[in-house]
């Protein structure tokens, strides 16, 4: 319980410092706004078909732009080293660190959804589906991201990083079109992006059908995602958080 609430403490101080600032705030209700737009013009009937992939897109944006802006930010000014001088363990700062992100991509997604529900008429059928898509999928694309952060010291790096593997995630992992109408080489490879899996849960979620037999099937993928961040970004914190 102690960890929990250390980590805890570290998540609401990124909140109060860095994600509760007007910019961000701003640039969290602007995004998604400028997406319902851009689906809601390209095809006014058809935007289901793309709703749950925009949402995914947005979660995976913010959470792993956020974990990265704010660990490289603290690794500059000193304020990560004062942390790692604290008497707390390396997986409560991640859990902190991981625990703020995720919540600021999951506020900028639900802005999306209530904009689609109220908007546009959106349902979400599987309520509880959704929220399972959009928690697991937060804690991973965190993960990727404060990863990401602590391979280097500039924020402009770890962008450039990121943006290696998140812009071609895009156009296999089922965004803009369902992995159905995929060419049959590409899907084994869009099963080895985690955000296809998101995708699919949010499309369970709000449509009742997905490309897998059973939602337990990409929640459980997601959850074997979300492990395999966990384990990697643990010993990537301890070696290159200090540097």
């Amino acid at each position: 319980m102690g960890s929990l609430l250390r980590a805890l403490s570290i998540s609401r101080k990124d909140i109060e410092s860095y994600y509760g600032k007007p910019p961000l705030i701003t640039w969290g209700l602007l995004f998604p706004s400028v997406l319902i737009l851009a689906v809601y013009l390209k095809d006014a009937a058809g935007y289901l078909r793309v709703a749950p992939g925009i949402i995914g897109m947005t979660l995976l944006f913010g959470n792993t732009s956020m974990a990265a802006i704010v660990v490289t930010f603290e690794k500059r000014s000193g304020t990560m080293r004062r942390l790692l001088l604290a008497p707390v363990s390396t997986g409560t700062i991640v859990l902190g660190k991981v625990s703020s992100a995720a919540a600021y991509g999951i506020c900028t997604s639900m802005v999306l959804t209530l904009a689609f529900v109220g908007l546009l008429g959106m349902k979400i059928t599987s309520p509880l589906v959704f929220a399972l898509g959009l928690l697991l999928g937060a804690g991973t694309f965190a993960l990727i991201g404060l990863t990401a952060s602590v391979m280097v010291r500039e924020v402009f790096e770890a962008m450039t990083l990121m943006n290696f593997f998140r812009f071609p995630l895009l156009f296999i992992s089922g965004v803009f079109m369902p992995l159905s109408d995929l060419p049959a080489w590409l899907k084994p490879i869009a099963m080895l992006s985690p955000l296809t899996h998101v995708v699919e849960v949010l499309r369970y979620g709000v449509g009742g059908r997905c490309y897998f037999s059973s939602p337990a099937v990409p929640l459980l993928i997601v959850c074997l995602f979300f492990a395999a961040c966990w384990g990697v970004s643990l010993p990537a914190f301890r070696r290159n958080a200090n540097r």
